[in-house]
Protein backbone atom coordinates (compact mmCIF):
# COMPACT_ATOMS: atom_id res chain seq x y z
CA UNK A 1 0.00 0.00 0.00
CA UNK A 2 2.82 2.36 0.74
CA UNK A 3 4.42 1.59 -2.92
CA UNK A 4 1.52 2.26 -4.18
CA UNK A 5 1.43 5.89 -3.17
CA UNK A 6 5.12 6.51 -3.94
CA UNK A 7 4.07 5.18 -7.56
CA UNK A 8 1.11 7.29 -7.77
CA UNK A 9 2.93 10.80 -7.00
CA UNK A 10 6.00 9.49 -8.90
CA UNK A 11 3.98 8.92 -12.04
CA UNK A 12 1.50 12.51 -11.46
CA UNK A 13 5.13 14.44 -11.52
CA UNK A 14 6.06 12.93 -14.56
CA UNK A 15 2.74 13.44 -16.21
CA UNK A 16 3.25 16.96 -15.28
CA UNK A 17 6.55 17.50 -16.34
CA UNK A 18 5.43 16.28 -19.33
CA UNK A 19 2.69 18.57 -19.89
CA UNK A 20 4.87 21.55 -19.09
CA UNK A 21 7.58 20.66 -21.44
CA UNK A 22 4.76 20.30 -24.52
CA UNK A 23 3.53 23.13 -23.35
CA UNK A 24 7.13 25.54 -23.31
CA UNK A 25 8.75 23.82 -25.91
CA UNK A 26 9.21 26.68 -29.24
CA UNK A 27 7.51 25.23 -32.40
CA UNK A 28 9.64 27.95 -34.70
CA UNK A 29 13.05 27.17 -36.04
CA UNK A 30 14.14 30.65 -33.99
CA UNK A 31 14.52 28.50 -30.73
CA UNK A 32 18.31 28.69 -29.76
CA UNK A 33 20.68 26.78 -26.90
CA UNK A 34 19.70 29.77 -24.40
CA UNK A 35 16.13 28.91 -24.41
CA UNK A 36 16.37 25.34 -24.02
CA UNK A 37 18.57 26.28 -20.99
CA UNK A 38 15.94 28.43 -19.65
CA UNK A 39 13.87 25.75 -20.18
CA UNK A 40 15.42 23.19 -18.95
CA UNK A 41 16.52 24.89 -15.72
CA UNK A 42 12.69 25.54 -14.87
CA UNK A 43 11.61 21.91 -15.66
CA UNK A 44 14.39 20.64 -13.45
CA UNK A 45 12.81 23.35 -10.70
CA UNK A 46 9.24 22.03 -11.40
CA UNK A 47 10.38 18.08 -11.33
CA UNK A 48 12.10 18.98 -7.62
CA UNK A 49 10.00 20.91 -6.19
CA UNK A 50 6.78 17.86 -7.47
CA UNK A 51 9.25 15.41 -6.41
CA UNK A 52 9.06 17.30 -2.81
CA UNK A 53 5.67 17.74 -2.15
CA UNK A 54 5.11 14.03 -3.66
CA UNK A 55 7.49 13.03 -0.45
CA UNK A 56 6.13 15.16 1.82
CA UNK A 57 2.53 13.53 0.91
CA UNK A 58 3.96 10.38 1.33
CA UNK A 59 4.92 10.59 4.68
CA UNK A 60 1.69 12.57 6.16
CA UNK A 61 0.41 9.13 4.53
CA UNK A 62 2.79 6.92 6.26
CA UNK A 63 2.23 8.86 9.47
CA UNK A 64 -1.90 8.34 9.43
CA UNK A 65 -1.05 4.00 8.92
CA UNK A 66 1.90 4.01 11.95
CA UNK A 67 4.41 4.12 9.83
CA UNK A 68 8.24 5.68 9.81
CA UNK A 69 8.49 7.33 6.50
CA UNK A 70 12.28 8.10 7.08
CA UNK A 71 13.74 4.41 8.29
CA UNK A 72 11.22 3.32 6.57
CA UNK A 73 13.09 4.46 3.17
CA UNK A 74 9.76 5.73 1.85
CA UNK A 75 10.89 8.44 -0.75
CA UNK A 76 10.28 9.22 -4.78
CA UNK A 77 13.76 10.37 -5.07
CA UNK A 78 16.50 9.65 -3.19
CA UNK A 79 17.99 12.98 -1.94
CA UNK A 80 21.18 14.29 -0.89
CA UNK A 81 21.51 12.87 2.68
CA UNK A 82 20.09 9.76 1.32
CA UNK A 83 23.19 9.59 -1.16
CA UNK A 84 25.82 10.34 1.68
CA UNK A 85 23.95 9.09 4.69
CA UNK A 86 26.16 7.01 7.00
CA UNK A 87 25.72 3.32 6.60
CA UNK A 88 24.70 0.98 9.69
CA UNK A 89 27.78 -1.59 10.44
CA UNK A 90 27.30 -5.32 9.38
CA UNK A 91 26.49 -6.75 12.75
CA UNK A 92 23.36 -3.86 12.81
CA UNK A 93 20.57 -6.09 12.14
CA UNK A 94 17.46 -4.22 11.80
CA UNK A 95 16.07 -0.67 12.57
CA UNK A 96 18.88 1.85 12.77
CA UNK A 97 18.55 5.46 13.15
CA UNK A 98 22.00 7.44 12.14
CA UNK A 99 22.28 10.51 14.75
CA UNK A 100 24.77 13.77 13.24
CA UNK A 101 24.11 16.86 16.26
CA UNK A 102 25.65 15.46 19.24
CA UNK A 103 29.42 16.16 20.73
CA UNK A 104 31.27 13.52 22.71
CA UNK A 105 33.76 15.29 25.76
CA UNK A 106 36.72 13.15 26.23
CA UNK A 107 38.40 13.48 29.84
CA UNK A 108 40.73 11.69 32.19
CA UNK A 109 39.92 9.12 34.49
CA UNK A 110 37.63 6.65 32.58
CA UNK A 111 37.33 3.42 34.80
CA UNK A 112 39.14 0.38 33.60
CA UNK A 113 40.05 -3.09 34.93
CA UNK A 114 38.11 -6.00 36.23
CA UNK A 115 35.07 -5.35 38.64
CA UNK A 116 36.07 -5.06 42.64
CA UNK A 117 34.54 -5.55 45.62
CA UNK A 118 33.58 -2.51 47.83
CA UNK A 119 33.74 -2.67 51.44
CA UNK A 120 30.89 -0.56 52.72
CA UNK A 121 28.72 -0.56 55.82
CA UNK A 122 26.21 2.13 55.32
CA UNK A 123 23.61 2.19 52.87
CA UNK A 124 20.37 4.80 52.20
CA UNK A 125 17.46 4.87 50.38
CA UNK A 126 16.66 8.91 49.87
CA UNK A 127 13.13 9.73 48.88
CA UNK A 128 14.14 13.14 47.24
CA UNK A 129 15.14 10.47 43.95
CA UNK A 130 11.55 9.42 43.11
CA UNK A 131 10.33 12.54 41.33
CA UNK A 132 6.75 12.78 42.31
CA UNK A 133 6.36 11.69 45.94
CA UNK A 134 5.31 13.66 48.80
CA UNK A 135 8.38 15.76 50.31
CA UNK A 136 7.49 13.94 54.08
CA UNK A 137 6.75 10.45 53.22
CA UNK A 138 4.81 7.63 55.63
CA UNK A 139 8.17 6.03 57.76
CA UNK A 140 7.41 3.04 58.69
CA UNK A 141 10.62 2.21 60.67
CA UNK A 142 12.33 3.84 63.81
CA UNK A 143 15.74 4.24 64.60
CA UNK A 144 17.06 0.64 65.78
CA UNK A 145 14.79 -1.54 63.62
CA UNK A 146 16.31 -4.86 62.42
CA UNK A 147 14.98 -4.78 58.73
CA UNK A 148 16.22 -7.53 55.96
CA UNK A 149 16.27 -6.71 52.28
CA UNK A 150 13.39 -5.96 50.73
CA UNK A 151 11.45 -5.42 53.86
CA UNK A 152 9.38 -2.10 53.65
CA UNK A 153 11.01 1.71 54.83
CA UNK A 154 8.23 3.85 53.77
CA UNK A 155 5.48 4.89 51.04
CA UNK A 156 4.29 8.12 49.78
CA UNK A 157 1.12 9.00 51.51
CA UNK A 158 -0.32 10.06 48.12
CA UNK A 159 0.04 6.73 46.62
CA UNK A 160 0.45 4.21 49.41
CA UNK A 161 0.57 1.23 47.28
CA UNK A 162 4.19 1.94 46.19
CA UNK A 163 6.62 0.56 49.01
CA UNK A 164 10.11 1.97 48.91
CA UNK A 165 12.23 -1.24 50.81
CA UNK A 166 15.29 -1.68 52.63
CA UNK A 167 18.48 -1.97 49.90
CA UNK A 168 20.37 -4.36 52.43
CA UNK A 169 19.75 -5.84 55.51
CA UNK A 170 21.24 -4.60 59.00
CA UNK A 171 19.76 -2.01 61.60
CA UNK A 172 18.25 1.22 61.01
CA UNK A 173 20.60 3.57 62.32
CA UNK A 174 19.02 7.43 61.09
CA UNK A 175 16.40 8.59 59.53
CA UNK A 176 17.70 12.06 58.57
CA UNK A 177 15.37 15.69 57.58
CA UNK A 178 16.50 18.28 55.28
CA UNK A 179 13.82 21.36 54.59
CA UNK A 180 10.56 21.64 56.05
CA UNK A 181 10.87 18.28 58.15
CA UNK A 182 11.73 17.11 55.03
CA UNK A 183 12.75 12.96 54.73
CA UNK A 184 16.43 13.49 53.58
CA UNK A 185 16.98 9.66 53.83
CA UNK A 186 16.82 6.57 56.21
CA UNK A 187 20.18 4.82 56.80
CA UNK A 188 20.84 1.14 57.41
CA UNK A 189 23.71 -0.63 58.79
CA UNK A 190 24.47 -3.35 56.83
CA UNK A 191 25.00 -6.73 58.09
CA UNK A 192 28.00 -8.68 56.95
CA UNK A 193 25.97 -11.56 55.84
CA UNK A 194 23.14 -10.58 53.51
CA UNK A 195 19.72 -11.72 54.99
CA UNK A 196 16.66 -11.27 52.44
CA UNK A 197 13.00 -11.03 52.84
CA UNK A 198 10.80 -14.11 51.75
CA UNK A 199 8.88 -13.29 48.94
CA UNK A 200 5.21 -14.09 47.95
CA UNK A 201 5.24 -17.06 45.67
CA UNK A 202 3.85 -15.84 42.23
CA UNK A 203 4.48 -17.59 38.65
CA UNK A 204 5.07 -14.97 36.24
CA UNK A 205 4.34 -16.91 32.79
CA UNK A 206 0.63 -17.78 34.17
CA UNK A 207 -0.69 -14.79 36.79
CA UNK A 208 -2.59 -12.07 35.33
CA UNK A 209 -1.43 -8.22 34.83
CA UNK A 210 -2.99 -7.09 38.12
CA UNK A 211 -1.44 -10.01 40.25
CA UNK A 212 2.32 -9.22 38.57
CA UNK A 213 1.39 -5.34 39.33
CA UNK A 214 0.19 -6.03 43.04
CA UNK A 215 3.66 -8.12 43.71
CA UNK A 216 6.11 -5.86 42.39
CA UNK A 217 4.48 -2.52 43.99
CA UNK A 218 4.84 -4.61 47.65
CA UNK A 219 8.00 -6.19 46.68
CA UNK A 220 9.99 -3.03 45.32
CA UNK A 221 10.45 -3.84 41.93
CA UNK A 222 7.82 -0.93 41.21
CA UNK A 223 10.01 1.75 42.37
CA UNK A 224 12.46 0.49 39.91
CA UNK A 225 10.45 1.88 36.47
CA UNK A 226 10.12 5.47 35.47
CA UNK A 227 7.57 7.30 33.87
CA UNK A 228 7.89 9.77 31.11
CA UNK A 229 6.82 12.44 30.78
CA UNK A 230 8.43 14.05 33.99
CA UNK A 231 10.15 11.12 34.55
CA UNK A 232 8.33 10.44 37.63
CA UNK A 233 7.44 7.18 39.56
CA UNK A 234 5.16 5.26 37.37
CA UNK A 235 1.48 5.11 37.92
CA UNK A 236 0.31 1.94 38.68
CA UNK A 237 -3.15 2.65 37.14
CA UNK A 238 -1.95 3.59 33.78
CA UNK A 239 -0.54 1.05 31.34
CA UNK A 240 2.29 2.13 29.01
CA UNK A 241 2.54 2.70 25.13
CA UNK A 242 5.83 1.35 25.25
CA UNK A 243 9.03 0.50 27.77
CA UNK A 244 12.33 1.82 26.51
CA UNK A 245 16.04 0.24 27.67
CA UNK A 246 19.45 2.38 26.50
CA UNK A 247 21.76 -0.59 26.17
CA UNK A 248 24.75 2.20 25.94
CA UNK A 249 25.60 5.48 27.59
CA UNK A 250 27.92 8.14 25.73
CA UNK A 251 27.94 10.75 28.58
CA UNK A 252 31.90 11.84 29.56
CA UNK A 253 33.57 8.60 31.33
CA UNK A 254 30.32 6.56 31.98
CA UNK A 255 30.26 2.93 32.42
CA UNK A 256 30.49 0.58 30.06
CA UNK A 257 27.07 -1.16 29.89
CA UNK A 258 28.67 -4.29 28.26
CA UNK A 259 31.19 -4.88 31.30
CA UNK A 260 28.99 -4.22 34.33
CA UNK A 261 26.29 -6.64 33.34
CA UNK A 262 28.68 -9.54 32.16
CA UNK A 263 26.98 -12.28 34.24
CA UNK A 264 23.79 -11.27 34.41
CA UNK A 265 22.33 -12.80 31.61
CA UNK A 266 19.32 -14.81 33.32
CA UNK A 267 18.10 -11.72 35.34
CA UNK A 268 18.21 -9.27 32.91
CA UNK A 269 16.33 -11.59 30.11
CA UNK A 270 13.82 -12.43 32.73
CA UNK A 271 13.47 -8.90 33.73
CA UNK A 272 12.32 -8.27 30.37
CA UNK A 273 9.96 -10.64 30.44
CA UNK A 274 8.08 -9.22 32.83
CA UNK A 275 8.00 -5.81 31.49
CA UNK A 276 6.65 -7.14 28.31
CA UNK A 277 3.49 -8.24 30.34
CA UNK A 278 3.25 -4.91 31.78
CA UNK A 279 3.22 -3.00 28.62
CA UNK A 280 0.35 -2.74 25.81
CA UNK A 281 3.48 -1.92 23.12
CA UNK A 282 6.79 -3.28 23.01
CA UNK A 283 9.44 -3.38 25.37
CA UNK A 284 12.34 -1.49 22.99
CA UNK A 285 15.91 -2.11 23.64
CA UNK A 286 18.34 0.78 22.13
CA UNK A 287 22.08 -0.97 21.17
CA UNK A 288 25.23 0.59 20.67
CA UNK A 289 26.28 0.86 16.81
CA UNK A 290 29.27 3.31 17.38
CA UNK A 291 31.85 0.47 17.70
CA UNK A 292 34.16 -1.67 15.35
CA UNK A 293 32.52 -4.53 17.51
CA UNK A 294 28.87 -5.44 18.40
CA UNK A 295 27.69 -5.12 22.10
CA UNK A 296 27.61 -8.19 24.35
CA UNK A 297 25.42 -10.95 23.86
CA UNK A 298 23.08 -10.09 26.52
CA UNK A 299 21.55 -7.29 24.30
CA UNK A 300 22.29 -8.37 21.10
CA UNK A 301 20.49 -11.91 21.89
CA UNK A 302 17.61 -10.53 23.91
CA UNK A 303 14.46 -12.35 23.28
CA UNK A 304 10.44 -10.80 23.61
CA UNK A 305 11.83 -7.10 22.72
CA UNK A 306 12.46 -5.03 19.59
CA UNK A 307 15.89 -3.28 18.93
CA UNK A 308 17.20 -0.27 17.49
CA UNK A 309 20.76 0.66 16.78
CA UNK A 310 21.50 4.07 17.48
CA UNK A 311 25.23 5.44 16.33
CA UNK A 312 26.00 9.30 16.78
CA UNK A 313 28.05 11.65 19.53
CA UNK A 314 26.60 12.00 23.08
CA UNK A 315 23.78 12.28 23.72
CA UNK A 316 23.01 9.37 21.42
CA UNK A 317 22.98 6.80 24.52
CA UNK A 318 20.18 8.53 26.39
CA UNK A 319 17.04 7.14 26.53
CA UNK A 320 14.60 10.21 25.73
CA UNK A 321 16.32 10.58 22.42
CA UNK A 322 15.79 7.29 21.07
CA UNK A 323 12.69 7.47 22.35
CA UNK A 324 12.15 10.24 19.83
CA UNK A 325 13.47 8.29 17.15
CA UNK A 326 10.95 5.12 18.24
CA UNK A 327 8.04 6.45 18.83
CA UNK A 328 8.05 10.18 20.47
CA UNK A 329 5.83 10.94 23.56
CA UNK A 330 2.75 13.57 23.04
CA UNK A 331 0.18 14.97 25.83
CA UNK A 332 -1.50 11.26 25.02
CA UNK A 333 1.12 9.01 25.41
CA UNK A 334 2.56 7.21 28.67
CA UNK A 335 6.07 5.26 28.15
CA UNK A 336 8.49 3.89 31.36
CA UNK A 337 12.04 3.63 31.29
CA UNK A 338 14.86 1.63 33.24
CA UNK A 339 18.83 0.88 33.70
CA UNK A 340 19.73 -2.09 32.34
CA UNK A 341 20.88 -2.88 35.79
CA UNK A 342 17.19 -1.85 37.42
CA UNK A 343 16.23 -4.85 34.40
CA UNK A 344 18.44 -7.25 36.18
CA UNK A 345 17.16 -6.62 39.50
CA UNK A 346 13.93 -6.58 38.63
CA UNK A 347 14.89 -10.12 37.09
CA UNK A 348 16.01 -11.42 40.40
CA UNK A 349 12.61 -11.18 42.51
CA UNK A 350 11.60 -14.03 40.12
CA UNK A 351 15.23 -15.96 39.47
CA UNK A 352 16.84 -15.66 42.66
CA UNK A 353 12.91 -14.80 45.09
CA UNK A 354 14.65 -11.79 46.45
CA UNK A 355 15.12 -8.11 46.06
CA UNK A 356 18.19 -8.57 44.68
CA UNK A 357 20.17 -4.46 44.55
CA UNK A 358 23.73 -5.70 43.85
CA UNK A 359 25.32 -2.58 41.35
CA UNK A 360 27.86 -2.74 39.73
CA UNK A 361 29.61 1.47 39.85
CA UNK A 362 31.84 3.07 38.01
CA UNK A 363 34.16 4.93 39.89
CA UNK A 364 35.44 7.70 37.59
CA UNK A 365 37.59 11.19 37.31
CA UNK A 366 41.20 13.12 37.14
CA UNK A 367 41.13 13.52 40.83
CA UNK A 368 40.85 9.90 41.75
CA UNK A 369 44.37 7.66 42.25
CA UNK A 370 42.45 4.47 40.37
CA UNK A 371 39.47 4.61 38.13
CA UNK A 372 37.99 1.38 38.70
CA UNK A 373 34.80 -0.49 39.04
CA UNK A 374 32.92 -1.66 42.24
CA UNK A 375 30.24 -3.94 43.12
CA UNK A 376 28.13 -2.81 45.85
CA UNK A 377 24.72 -1.93 46.55
CA UNK A 378 21.72 0.75 45.79
CA UNK A 379 22.45 3.43 47.86
CA UNK A 380 26.08 2.98 49.13
CA UNK A 381 27.80 5.55 51.51
CA UNK A 382 29.93 7.90 48.95
CA UNK A 383 32.96 8.08 51.19
CA UNK A 384 33.56 4.80 51.84
CA UNK A 385 33.00 3.94 48.25
CA UNK A 386 36.04 5.71 47.75
CA UNK A 387 38.00 5.29 50.47
CA UNK A 388 41.62 6.17 50.24
CA UNK A 389 41.11 7.02 46.64
CA UNK A 390 41.69 10.57 46.04
CA UNK A 391 44.39 12.24 44.96
CA UNK A 392 43.36 15.30 47.26
CA UNK A 393 40.47 17.10 49.25
CA UNK A 394 40.02 19.67 46.55
CA UNK A 395 37.60 18.22 44.56
CA UNK A 396 33.68 18.24 43.68
CA UNK A 397 32.24 14.12 44.22
CA UNK A 398 29.13 14.11 41.49
CA UNK A 399 26.80 10.96 41.78
CA UNK A 400 26.30 10.39 38.31
CA UNK A 401 28.23 12.19 35.40
CA UNK A 402 29.78 15.56 35.36
CA UNK A 403 26.81 16.56 32.57
CA UNK A 404 23.97 15.55 34.76
CA UNK A 405 25.29 14.45 38.19
CA UNK A 406 24.26 15.33 41.28
CA UNK A 407 26.87 17.13 43.46
CA UNK A 408 27.11 15.14 46.80
CA UNK A 409 30.09 14.84 49.50
CA UNK A 410 31.63 12.03 51.46
CA UNK A 411 29.15 11.78 53.84
CA UNK A 412 26.46 11.28 51.39
CA UNK A 413 24.95 8.41 49.63
CA UNK A 414 24.66 7.10 45.96
CA UNK A 415 21.57 8.29 44.03
CA UNK A 416 19.22 5.27 43.35
CA UNK A 417 19.27 5.09 39.78
CA UNK A 418 22.83 5.93 39.80
CA UNK A 419 25.81 4.03 38.38
CA UNK A 420 28.35 6.86 38.31
CA UNK A 421 30.40 8.59 40.77
CA UNK A 422 32.66 11.55 39.55
CA UNK A 423 35.65 13.38 41.03
CA UNK A 424 36.95 16.24 39.19
CA UNK A 425 39.09 19.47 40.42
CA UNK A 426 36.90 22.46 42.15
CA UNK A 427 37.43 24.81 39.65
CA UNK A 428 37.46 27.80 42.48
CA UNK A 429 40.66 29.50 40.70
CA UNK A 430 41.32 32.50 38.96
CA UNK A 431 42.13 32.11 35.05
CA UNK A 432 44.23 34.77 33.57
CA UNK A 433 42.27 36.29 30.70
CA UNK A 434 39.89 33.78 30.99
CA UNK A 435 38.29 32.42 27.31
CA UNK A 436 40.36 35.13 25.66
CA UNK A 437 43.29 32.63 25.92
CA UNK A 438 43.65 30.05 22.64
CA UNK A 439 45.09 27.36 25.28
CA UNK A 440 44.53 23.50 24.34
CA UNK A 441 42.99 22.50 28.10
CA UNK A 442 39.42 23.65 27.98
CA UNK A 443 36.84 21.30 25.75
CA UNK A 444 34.45 23.56 23.59
CA UNK A 445 31.94 22.44 21.20
CA UNK A 446 33.02 26.34 19.64
CA UNK A 447 35.39 25.91 16.06
CA UNK A 448 36.72 29.51 17.07
CA UNK A 449 38.78 27.72 19.72
CA UNK A 450 41.84 25.92 18.30
CA UNK A 451 41.11 22.72 20.49
CA UNK A 452 38.25 21.53 18.24
CA UNK A 453 40.59 20.61 15.58
CA UNK A 454 42.28 18.09 17.79
CA UNK A 455 38.90 15.19 18.23
CA UNK A 456 40.82 13.24 20.22
CA UNK A 457 42.10 15.55 22.64
CA UNK A 458 41.79 14.64 26.40
CA UNK A 459 40.62 16.75 28.81
CA UNK A 460 41.10 17.33 32.68
CA UNK A 461 37.87 18.30 34.04
CA UNK A 462 37.33 20.86 36.37
CA UNK A 463 33.93 23.00 37.55
CA UNK A 464 34.64 26.52 36.45
CA UNK A 465 32.30 28.11 34.59
CA UNK A 466 34.53 29.67 32.24
CA UNK A 467 32.81 32.82 32.46
CA UNK A 468 29.32 34.47 34.35
CA UNK A 469 25.36 34.49 33.22
CA UNK A 470 24.99 36.65 30.42
CA UNK A 471 21.36 37.67 28.61
CA UNK A 472 19.91 35.23 27.16
CA UNK A 473 20.30 34.95 23.37
CA UNK A 474 19.58 33.39 20.19
CA UNK A 475 22.94 31.23 18.97
CA UNK A 476 21.44 28.22 17.48
CA UNK A 477 23.90 26.13 19.74
CA UNK A 478 21.64 23.96 20.85
CA UNK A 479 19.77 22.81 17.58
CA UNK A 480 23.33 21.95 16.47
CA UNK A 481 23.53 19.61 19.87
CA UNK A 482 20.18 17.58 20.47
CA UNK A 483 19.44 15.57 18.20
CA UNK A 484 15.84 15.65 18.16
CA UNK A 485 12.84 17.73 16.39
CA UNK A 486 12.84 20.50 19.08
CA UNK A 487 14.22 24.03 19.36
CA UNK A 488 15.31 23.84 22.89
CA UNK A 489 15.85 27.78 22.84
CA UNK A 490 12.15 28.65 22.68
CA UNK A 491 11.05 26.00 24.55
CA UNK A 492 13.69 27.59 27.38
CA UNK A 493 11.93 31.15 26.96
CA UNK A 494 8.43 29.69 27.05
CA UNK A 495 8.97 28.33 30.15
CA UNK A 496 10.70 31.51 31.74
CA UNK A 497 7.33 33.02 30.52
CA UNK A 498 5.11 30.32 31.46
CA UNK A 499 3.60 29.87 28.53
CA UNK A 500 1.94 26.34 28.97
CA UNK A 501 0.81 26.25 25.38
CA UNK A 502 3.80 26.87 23.77
CA UNK A 503 6.01 24.84 26.12
CA UNK A 504 3.73 21.48 25.26
CA UNK A 505 3.68 22.83 21.37
CA UNK A 506 7.65 22.80 21.72
CA UNK A 507 7.73 19.36 22.74
CA UNK A 508 8.46 19.80 26.95
CA UNK A 509 6.62 16.43 27.40
CA UNK A 510 9.77 14.20 25.59
CA UNK A 511 12.72 15.98 27.58
CA UNK A 512 14.33 15.61 30.53
CA UNK A 513 17.12 17.04 32.57
CA UNK A 514 20.01 14.85 31.03
CA UNK A 515 18.87 15.46 27.56
CA UNK A 516 19.43 19.70 27.42
CA UNK A 517 22.59 18.97 30.23
CA UNK A 518 25.05 19.27 26.94
CA UNK A 519 23.19 22.11 25.61
CA UNK A 520 24.24 23.98 29.03
CA UNK A 521 27.53 22.89 28.56
CA UNK A 522 27.90 24.71 25.54
CA UNK A 523 25.55 27.39 26.55
CA UNK A 524 26.64 30.59 25.91
CA UNK A 525 24.41 32.28 27.93
CA UNK A 526 25.31 30.37 30.73
CA UNK A 527 21.69 29.42 31.91
CA UNK A 528 21.07 26.45 33.78
CA UNK A 529 19.01 24.98 31.18
CA UNK A 530 18.13 22.35 33.39
CA UNK A 531 17.17 23.67 36.39
CA UNK A 532 14.68 25.90 33.74
CA UNK A 533 13.53 22.73 32.21
CA UNK A 534 12.72 20.94 35.65
CA UNK A 535 10.57 24.06 36.70
CA UNK A 536 8.60 23.63 33.57
CA UNK A 537 7.84 19.97 33.63
CA UNK A 538 6.73 20.55 37.54
CA UNK A 539 4.20 23.51 36.52
CA UNK A 540 3.32 21.25 33.15
CA UNK A 541 2.87 18.22 35.97
CA UNK A 542 0.69 20.49 38.49
CA UNK A 543 -1.50 21.57 36.00
CA UNK A 544 -2.24 17.78 34.75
Amino acid sequence: MRQGFTRLHLIISFLFIQQLVQAQTPTGSGANSFTMMLLAIVVLIAFFIIIRVSDNLVRIEAGKNGVDSENEGLSSFPGVADIFKKKSPLYAKGKYVALTQGHNILLEGQATGPIEAAYVNTFAVQPPNFRGMSPIPKVEVEVGDTVKAGDHLFFDKKNPDVKYVSPVSGEVIAVNRGERRSIANIVVLADKAQQYRQLPTINPDTCSREELVSFLLDTGGWTLLRQRPFDVVASATEVPDNIFISTFDTAPLAPDFNHIMAGREAAFQRGLDILGKLTRGNVWLGLDANGENPPSTVYTAAKGVQKCWFSGKHPAGNVGVQIHHIAPITTKTTVWTLGVQDVATLGALFTEQRFNTERVVALTGAELKQPKYVRTYIGANIGELLGNNLTNNHVRILSGDVLSGSKTSKTDFLNYFDDQITVVEEGDFHEMFGWLLPDLSTPSVSKALPVTLFADTVFKANTNLHGEKRAFVVTGQYEKLLPMDIYPQHLMKAILTNDYEKMEGLGIHELIEEDVALCEFACTSKQPLQEILRNGLDMVHEQG
